[in-house]
């Protein structure tokens, strides 16, 4: 809503809204709504919910432990001789309050061990998208309570990190498979796993074949370029979707680089630096999913993924009240 600049007849300016032609005769106090959310944010702090899935050894809990700085994820490397491989996909969920400045954060990751590393793969996405729809399930039994509460319990998935093999050559058929299920219900967002055992080149034309098989595939990653909201949005968007998958690394482990301890993967050659954008793309990652589109993965889980599933559920219902099962 634009504001002009008007003189009355003693000759002083006044405020007048060009749509409404309201005037404004004085300072009001409307700027101060976004200092009263972010008190308000600050007092109750908030959820994010993130998925990690890939097959054992692609590094997902050392990468979730790197983009949060802190040991959040439950730590693994692949199957121990006497552990065996769970015959189905497991769900495991842990969750942490962060603070930084003084805003809290209730991060919950969950995990998916046993995903791929099966003989037999068929169908191992269905677990995942289960527990995806059920914590829709959920939310949607708590929010059509008569007596619901005040602040209802957000356990949806934001945001699922799918990795990626740094193969070099193309997906695997189950690569497409699940991403064309779970795109459809989930913010899914590919990344390429130790993306540092490609070169430069393989790298570039890894990523290239990847976005291409995708889009042959009608696969749509998040942000998607039908939610964008204006130009501003489309831009920034554009640059993101030109650069995914994103080429990462995780690593817990620091080393001394030009007399800087770097978090970073030692080899023969050198010192690959997790957050050197020369090195890998590990932190256009975590201000992509951090620092600029935390907030519009949970406003997209709600309004796109979450209405989608309300709908379909009610629709399936004839419009009447939800029945539930008694062990949701």
């Amino acid at each position: 809503m634009t504001i002009l600049n008007r003189r009355d007849a003693a000759g002083k300016f006044l405020n007048a809204c060009d749509k409404c032609g309201s005037t404004l005769l004085g300072y009001i106090g409307i700027d101060t709504i976004i200092e009263q959310m972010r008190k308000k944010t600050m007092k109750t702090g908030f959820d994010f919910n993130i998925m990690v899935v890939g097959h054992s050894g692609l590094g997902k809990s050392t990468l979730v432990n790197t983009l949060f700085k802190s040991q959040v994820s439950r730590k693994s490397a692949g199957w121990s001789r006497d552990e065996k491989i769970p015959k189905t996909v497991e769900i495991k969920s842990v969750s942490h309050v962060i603070e930084e400045g003084g805003v809290k954060m209730k991060l919950t990751i969950i995990d998916t061990p046993g995903f791929g590393d099966q003989i037999n793969n068929n169908n191992c996405w269905e677990p995942i998208e289960k527990y995806i729809n059920e914590q829709y399930e959920k939310f949607l039994k708590e929010e059509v309570n008569i007596a619901r509460k005040k602040r209802i319990p957000d356990t949806r998935v934001h945001c699922c990190l799918y990795f990626i093999s740094p193969t070099g050559h193309s997906l695997r058929q189950l690569d497409i498979e699940f991403m064309k299920h779970l795109s459809r219900v989930v913010n899914l967002i590919p990344v390429i796993a130790k993306s540092d055992t490609l070169t430069p080149d393989e790298k570039t034309d890894f990523k290239q074949r990847v976005r291409k098989e995708l889009e042959i595939c009608g696969i749509e990653f998040y942000p998607q370029k039908e939610f964008d909201e204006d130009t501003e949005d489309k831009s920034d968007n554009d640059k993101i979707r030109e650069a995914m998958p994103f080429a990462v690394v995780g690593s817990d482990k620091e080393y001394q680089v030009n007399s800087k301890r770097v978090l970073g993967r030692k080899s023969p050659w050198g010192v690959v630096e997790v957050e050197n954008p020369n090195h890998c793309e590990f932190s256009l990652l975590r201000d992509f999913l951090i620092r600029s589109h935390l907030q519009d993965l949970k406003e997209v889980t709600h309004n796109i993924h979450y209405e989608t599933y309300r709908a379909k559920r009610l629709n399936d219902n004839g419009g009447k009240r939800v029945q539930f099962d008694q062990q949701m």
